[in-house]
């Protein structure tokens, strides 16, 4: 691992980030996203969003965290969803085809209701999900362990770092699937792509090509560091009985995640030798959700991040785009607020 290659003196931080989805990427810049998808025929389908301005609760330190969690969670499906929608929308695309349910829900709520529907039903999913494999699951089997040693300490981080093995075991089982390695694929190319903008280097394949796939703002450093943050302070808990263990890890997930954003920040802004330190395990974990990218995905990144670099005023639009995301066929009116007619700013 060469920190001079991902810790990069020259470059100039930003606020920049993505996401990698079926085929394409999303990229998030200062006011909009913009997800770039690769067709079958090899064309670029091109979305483009405006972002709500932040209220004033979601910029306080720590308690941002927890908003952005949130928020990456919704769009990070929602974006998914998206994805796999335009694939299957594609003539002759094999793969990604609708499911009974899907067909049922469309049929009683409409093809809106559904997708919304589905979103949210999708994100509960997961919640339920992380909570029950990588929240309760362990702290349940490590009970067995109070019959060999009664240091709560010790049983804390017998937890915790079972935990970090079964997310890391997880995360093995799945990079074996062949589309969740086009998937890492196109997440080392969303990496390459940012790393060479904050190089200021002008943004083309064989600019991104030297660069790693590895980035220190990376969303897999954020799981990381969670894992990290709650194996420390859950050891500082007490063991107590099973219902009280889990309720006071529910109960300080969202410390937990503001605090590992906030290190996040840090880290992304930072390369100094305590931040290097704390972000080896994220970056080992990095190595295995990203995949050296193939010049094409690196043009989708390209374009995904050319389509967030403009000025507030440009308009956003749905349609086919070209290597530098613009615009050049229209596909459908662009659903949501165009640049002219900017989401007020909530009140919080």
């Amino acid at each position: 691992m060469d920190f001079k290659k991902i810790f990069i003196k020259s470059a100039c931080p930003t606020k920049v980030g993505g996401q990698a989805v079926l085929e394409g990427i999303m990229m998030k810049g200062e006011d909009r996203t913009a997800v770039v998808i690769r067709k079958p025929d090899d064309s670029l389908h091109i979305k483009t969003e405006l972002l709500k301005k932040p209220g004033k609760v979601k910029k306080i330190p720590v308690l941002r965290g927890v908003f952005i969690f949130v928020d990456s969670l919704v769009v990070g499906t929602r974006t998914l969803l998206y994805s796999a929608e335009v694939l299957e929308s594609c003539e002759g695309s094999q793969g990604y085809e609708k499911d009974k349910l899907t067909l049922w829900m469309e049929k009683k709520f409409g093809e809106k209701g559904a997708l919304n529907a589905i979103l949210y039903l999708s994100v509960v999913l997961a919640i339920l999900f992380t909570v029950g494999i990588f929240i309760i699951a362990p702290t349940a089997v490590v009970s067995v362990f109070k019959y060999i040693t009664t240091n709560e300490v010790v049983l804390n981080l017998i937890e915790g770092f079972f935990r970090i093995a079964l997310f890391v075991i997880y995360i093995l089982l799945i990079s074996k699937m062949k589309d969740i390695q086009t998937v890492f694929q196109y997440h080392g190319a969303e990496h390459k792509a940012i790393h060479c903008y904050e190089s200021g280097l002008e943004l083309t394949p064989e600019n991104c090509k030297p660069f790693q796939t590895l980035h220190p703002r990376c969303g897999t450093s954020f799981l990381m560091f969670v894992m990290v943050i709650s194996l420390l302070l859950f050891s500082l808990l007490g063991w107590p009985n099973l219902a009280w263990r889990i309720t006071s890890r529910l109960l300080l997930i969202p410390i937990i995640a503001g605090l590992s954003y906030e290190l996040l920040r840090w880290a992304g802004r930072s390369d100094s030798i305590a931040v290097k330190i704390l972000s080896v395990p994220g970056l080992l974990l990095q190595k295995l959700t990203t995949k050296e990218p193939e010049e094409k995905q690196l043009e989708v990144a390209i374009a995904a991040m050319k389509a967030v670099l403009v000025s507030a005023e440009t308009p956003v639009y749905v349609g086919s785009c070209d290597k530098d995301g613009r615009l050049i066929a229209d596909e459908e009116k662009p659903a949501g607020n165009t640049a002219d007619e900017k989401p007020e700013e909530k009140e919080e």
